[in-house]
């Protein structure tokens, strides 16, 4: 079996395939009417950079505490930690390293936005460490640290961070997390519980419920949003309507794959591997934008 060298199992560990979640960094740029605005664009741009190194300081953390669990598992045996590949110490040395760059870039982009990055490094390290042993609060953290992209995506460009971005972004977050939690259980089946302490607390019945609940929450929310007229009088327009179809076919795609085929392990895999899926995020960022600067364009 051959085996990476130092720098490449730290680049693997980092995770690259997983920074698309850090793309909601753009969130605020883009509906907050600013995409057309050089200065703002590098400015979010520069952001998700931070967040990418900060989720990948996270990652490397996370890997190391959970190294042994992980040697038990199907998949994840094989991350660079839990093979042997990178040393403990390295890996942390790197973690600590990358987190003072990146803060220290942060707070030079803006001291406030700063703050949400350190408050997302905290968090996660203190769910590394306790939060990820405490049923539902564990799926929560995981949420929670997509808001504070969001909002550090608003903070970064000096804009006002609607609720409703907060919140459809929090039901999102937690309607992928507790998917999540049910592929583990499928995938481990009898193990799950020995793998990840957390799964002892869930049952598949539990997260459908769950999963049912926040998946409905999440369309309303976002159906509400769009008709508001709020909304409306935000963008000049009251087309914002038809998008909705978009995130409400991606909840039923998504919850196919996750009972029909066993998906839902990483929603960044899947969203790239799953052709209807993709195309659904695609047509719906394209469609937003077309409504939201279609007219700014034209005039």
């Amino acid at each position: 079996m051959t085996t990476r060298s130092t720098a490449a199992s730290l680049f693997v560990s980092l995770r690259p395939d997983q920074w698309t979640k850090n793309l909601i960094v753009f969130a605020a740029l883009i509906f907050a009417v600013k995409l057309l605005d050089p200065a703002a664009t590098a400015k979010a741009s520069a952001a998700f950079l931070i967040f990418c190194a900060l989720s990948g300081a996270v990652y490397l953390i996370n890997d190391v505490a959970d190294r042994e669990q992980d040697r038990l598992h199907p998949i994840k045996q094989k991350r660079p930690i839990a093979s042997g590949d990178l040393a403990p110490g390295t890996a942390m040395t790197a973690a600590v390293v990358l987190s003072a760059l990146a803060l220290a870039a942060a707070f030079y982009l803006r001291p406030v936005f700063g703050v949400a990055a350190a408050a997302y490094l905290a968090l996660f390290v203190v769910y590394t460490r306790s939060l990820k042993h405490l049923v539902v609060l564990d799926v929560m953290t995981i949420a929670i640290g997509f808001v504070l992209r969001a909002v550090a995506g608003g903070l970064v460009i000096s804009v006002h961070i609607s609720n409703w971005l907060l919140i459809c972004t929090m039901l999102g977050a937690l309607f992928l997390g507790f998917a999540k939690r049910r592929h583990e259980m499928t995938l481990l089946a009898a193990g799950a519980r020995g793998h990840r302490r957390i799964l002892e607390e869930y049952d598949p019945y539990l997260l459908d419920q769950m999963i049912g609940v926040v998946a409905a929450a999440t369309m309303v929310a976002y159906i509400i949003y769009c008709a508001s007229p709020e909304t409306h009088a935000y963008f000049g327009t009251e087309w914002m309507v038809l998008t909705t179809p978009f995130p409400i076919y991606g909840l039923f795609r998504y919850l196919y794959l996750v009972h029909r085929k066993a998906g839902g392990g990483s929603p960044s895999d899947l969203l790239i591997e799953d052709r209807p899926l993709l195309a659904c995020v695609l047509l719906w960022g394209l469609t937003s934008i077309a409504i939201i600067y279609g007219g700014r364009l034209g005039s």
